[in-house]
């Protein structure tokens, strides 16, 4: 009878298993830190803390009738991207606070942000867009 010296072991060693699953999330982790998203850029203060905020260049808010008002004078929503960049041309790293009311729909709030960033993208600027907040009632804070 011929035997074979070649035997199956019943051992299973995962070391090699564990070296590739440890090369596979290195790389998922260094690769996802490189992906940039294609989303808009907004700093939302928080409302319960006494910090103050970056300096406030310009306000625009929104009412519940949906007009927009920079520095409190009403404007129409073309007129918004020359003034703010007129009122912003002082400054390379400008903040714009934006008040909006509850009842506002998404949409309004992204046209300025799409207006600010019009200007950062002509201008070559860092200009902001602070969403203002209401404090919690007993709480202070510099936004409303």
């Amino acid at each position: 009878m011929i035997q074979s010296n070649n035997k199956i072991s019943p051992q299973f060693n995962s070391s090699s298993m564990s070296d590739l699953v440890f090369l596979l999330l290195i790389f998922f982790m260094l690769t996802s830190t490189l992906i940039s998203p294609n989303a808009i850029k907004m700093l939302l203060p928080q409302s319960t803390s006494g910090q103050t905020m970056a300096k406030q260049n310009v306000t625009v808010s929104i009412d519940d009738s949906l007009t927009y008002y920079v520095e409190n004078q009403a404007q129409p929503l073309e007129n918004i991207e020359p003034l703010l960049e007129a009122l912003l041309t002082d400054t390379q790293e400008g903040t714009v606070k934006l008040h909006a009311d509850k009842a506002v729909p998404v949409q309004y709030i992204v046209n300025i942000i799409d207006v600010v960033n019009h200007i950062n993208q002509r201008n070559n600027t860092k200009h902001k867009v602070i969403l203002a907040t209401e404090a919690p009632s007993g709480a202070k804070s510099t936004s409303k």
